[in-house]
C-alpha cells in the first residue's frame, strides 16, 4: 500500500503503552493504597512525568516499592511518546497520512485508468502526457523517497513493488484498461507483463525495454507493444540531422494536448449516429469543426494511411484525424453534444 504507517505506528504503539502504564499505575495504587481513583491516578501523573509535585498521601512500604518500580519502567516512556506526537503534528507527517488516506479513496473509485509501473524519467514523462489528456492514472513506485519528492504534485501513488501480483491488484489492474511498466530492468519488465495479462486478458500492456534481446522476450511475455526509449531517441536525433524539416514537422504533430497540432483518434463508436456508416467524403464534406482525416484502422486491424473518400466507417473501425488544439477540441466537445 501507498499508506506508510511507520511513523504512524510508532507514535500508536507508545501512545498504548503509555496508556497501559498509567492504567497499571492507577490500578495498583488503587489496590496497594486503598486510594480513590482520581487520587490514584493523579499520583500516576505526577509520578510517570517527573514533575516533582508532592505525594497525595503518606505511602506505605509496599507503595514506596510500587512508585519505584512505576518511576523505572515508565522511564524516558513518556518523553519519548511526547517527542514522537510532536513531532508527527508538528513536523507534518499527519499530512502526508492524510493525503495517502485520500489517494487510496480515489484510487478505489477508478474506473479505466492506466497503471504506470516505475516512476523513473520515462516514467514521469509518461504521467505528464496522460496528465494533458486527462487520462486517470495510478503510479506503482517502489522507492518512498520518490514518493515523498512528488507527494505535492495531484498525483496517485501506490508504494510497493511493481513484480508483488498483491501490488498490482491494489492498483486497480481488474478495472484498468492499461498498464505502462517503465521498470529500468528488462526482467522485471518481462515478470510484470506476464501477471498483468493474466489478471485480464484484454488489458493494453506497454512496456519499455533496455535491450533489443527483451523485446521478443516481453511479446511473448504478452505485451501489447513494445517501446526502447534509447533507440528512439537516438533515432529521433540521426533523423534531425538527415531530415531536419520532415521531423520538424512531425513533433509539431504530436499526442501532447498543447500548442501545435494533434493527432486523435475517434472509434465508430464516439461518432454521432448521424455520421456512423458514411464513408470518408461524407465526413469530410462536413468539415466538423476543420479537421482533416488522415488515417483508417478497419475492423479487421488494417491501418490505412490517407484512405480512399469511398472508405465506409463501420462498427469496429476507427478514424485518425489531424487538427490545431482548438480543432480538436471543438469536434470532442461537438461528438459529445451531439451523440
Amino acid at each position: 500500500m501507498l499508506l506508510n504507517y511507520k511513523l504512524f505506528s510508532k507514535v500508536y504503539y507508545f501512545i498504548l503503552l503509555l496508556l497501559l502504564i498509567i492504567m497499571s499505575g492507577t490500578a495498583g495504587y488503587m489496590l496497594i493504597e486503598g486510594w480513590t481513583f482520581i487520587n490514584a491516578f493523579y499520583m500516576t501523573i505526577i509520578t510517570i512525568s517527573t514533575v516533582g509535585f508532592g505525594e497525595v498521601a503518606e505511602l506505605t512500604s509496599y507503595g514506596k516499592l510500587f512508585t519505584s518500580i512505576l518511576i523505572i519502567s515508565s522511564f524516558g516512556t513518556f518523553a519519548y511518546a511526547l517527542t514522537a506526537i510532536t513531532t508527527y503534528l508538528v513536523g507534518g507527517e499527519y499530512r502526508k497520512y492524510f493525503k495517502e488516506f485520500k489517494s487510496m479513496k480515489e484510487l478505489d473509485k477508478m474506473q479505466d485508468h492506466v497503471i504506470i509501473c516505475g516512476f523513473g524519467r520515462v516514467g514521469k514523462q509518461v504521467a505528464e502526457d496522460l496528465q494533458s489528456h486527462n487520462n486517470p492514472y495510478v503510479v506503482i513506485e517502489n522507492s518512498l523517497e520518490v514518493i515523498e519528492n512528488d507527494m505535492h504534485k495531484n498525483i496517485v501513488f501506490l508504494h510497493g513493488d511493481s513484480t508483488n501480483d498483491e501490488i498490482l491488484i491494489q492498483s486497480g489492474i481488474h478495472n484498468a484498461k492499461a498498464v505502462i511498466t517503465c521498470l529500468p530492468k528488462d526482467a522485471d519488465n518481462v515478470y510484470v507483463v506476464l501477471a498483468a495479462r493474466e489478471s485480464k486478458s484484454d488489458l493494453l500492456i506497454v512496456s519499455r525495454a533496455s535491450n533489443q534481446s527483451a523485446v521478443s522476450k516481453l511479446k511473448r511475455a504478452g505485451a501489447s507493444n513494445v517501446i526502447m526509449p534509447d533507440s528512439i531517441g537516438g533515432s529521433h536525433m540521426a533523423s534531425l540531422i538527415a531530415h531536419p524539416d520532415v521531423m520538424e514537422f512531425l513533433d509539431i504533430i504530436r499526442v501532447q494536448g498543447n500548442k501545435g497540432a494533434n493527432v486523435e483518434s475517434i472509434s465508430y463508436d464516439e461518432l454521432p449516429v448521424s455520421l456512423q456508416n458514411k464513408t470518408i467524403k461524407e465526413l469530410e464534406d462536413k468539415k466538423i469543426t476543420g479537421v482533416t482525416i488522415i488515417g483508417f484502422k478497419s475492423p479487421d486491424g488494417e491501418y490505412i494511411i490517407n484512405p480512399n473518400f469511398d472508405t465506409v466507417v463501420q462498427k469496429d473501425s476507427r478514424i485518425f484525424v489531424l487538427g490545431n488544439t482548438v480543432q480538436i477540441k471543438g469536434l470532442i466537445e461537438h461528438f459529445h453534444l451531439n451523440h
